[in-house]
């Protein structure tokens, strides 16, 4: 449906806030991801590349190394208070990936937070390859 004019868009979800992910390839499916949480916290068109930061982030299968990911960029978030704006996936596998992240510390006058996420969970979390690309959902606790 959305693989080459969407990054993500919402779904409904009851208490939290869903999310479903789209990416020609897995790396712009977790590239895609890491974009759509921080676009829901803030305008990332504020954002300016000031910093860059190196991650490599493991998990036990795609939706664990998924959910791991986004609980990697919301923990540098929570603990230093960075915004990333673009996620270059430099390598990624079955299990791990390791990734470039840009943006600049978050400064309340110049990023109006819109949805304050709390968490990423489990619930629902998959990761699938289309004929067409790859999906994923996620559920964000808000």
């Amino acid at each position: 449906v959305g693989f080459c004019m969407k990054k993500y868009e919402l779904i409904d979800h009851t208490a939290d806030l869903g999310v479903e992910i789209y990416g020609r390839d897995e790396k712009e499916l977790f590239s895609n991801a890491g974009y759509a949480l921080f676009d829901l916290f803030t305008d990332l068109t504020r954002v300016r590349k000031k910093i860059s930061r190196h991650i490599l982030v493991k998990g036990i299968d795609r939706a664990d190394l998924m959910i791991n990911w986004l609980r990697e960029l919301l923990s540098l978030f929570n603990s230093e208070g960075y915004l990333f704006k673009q996620f270059v996936i430099e390598e990624i596998g079955k299990y791990f990936l390791s990734a470039r992240l840009e943006g600049e510390e978050f400064c309340p006058g110049q990023h109006p937070i819109e949805y304050e996420i709390k968490a990423v969970t489990y619930h629902q979390a998959e990761v699938t390859r289309k004929e067409e690309g790859w999906i994923s959902r996620v559920i964000f606790d808000i």
